[in-house]
């Protein structure tokens, strides 16, 4: 049992880590290509700190929504290591799953992200954020980054709830009912 939860911990350490590097550098990619109104990387180089509180506020939120999604990654690698014999996944099947799981994660992430970004832009047209945030408007920056923090806090709930329903559940045999 003890070595079992070592185990389970030591995974979840790794997963961790692993997936902290990865948010960031696909997040940062990811979104540094997708803005159409300007280079945000040029941006930031030239010390634009609207873009850089923006991008901050975008890599805290994708990393809040995967790690929801990595509730259920660490439930199925529990599930295999303390009951192996009654897992029909081999470690293969495993961890597939656990990627497929990581990766829808990361893909909610991002649309959340620009979806809510977008659908801020045109419900306020008239404060043109984009044009706002590369002349280097600070309040902009900090009211887009509320915007994409506070949906990622309530989409975070609803990748966990997905997340959770798709572990795959052992089997606890047939009940009979008696007439």
């Amino acid at each position: 049992m003890f070595n079992t939860r070592v185990i389970v911990s030591l995974f979840e350490f790794s997963l961790a880590v692993a997936m902290s590097g990865l948010i960031i550098a696909l997040t940062y990619k990811v979104f540094i290509r997708a803005n159409p109104d300007f280079d945000m990387e040029a941006e930031i180089k030239k010390g634009n700190t609207a873009v850089g509180v923006l991008m901050a506020a975008i890599l805290l939120s994708a990393s809040m929504i995967v790690q929801k999604g990595m509730g259920a990654v660490v439930s199925m690698f529990r599930l295999y290591i303390s009951s192996p014999g009654e897992s029909q996944l081999g470690l293969g099947k495993l961890t597939l799953l656990c990627l497929g799981h990581l990766g829808i994660s990361m893909l909610l992430a991002v649309i959340t992200i620009s979806v809510t970004l977008r659908l801020f832009g045109r419900l306020d047209k008239s404060l043109h954020a984009g044009k706002e945030l590369q002349k280097g408007n600070l309040a902009v920056g900090i009211l887009l980054s509320g915007v994409v923090l506070v949906a990622a806090l309530y989409v975070g709930e609803g990748v966990s709830s997905i997340s959770k329903a798709m572990v795959p559940q052992p089997s606890i045999g047939r009940i009979e009912i008696m007439k």
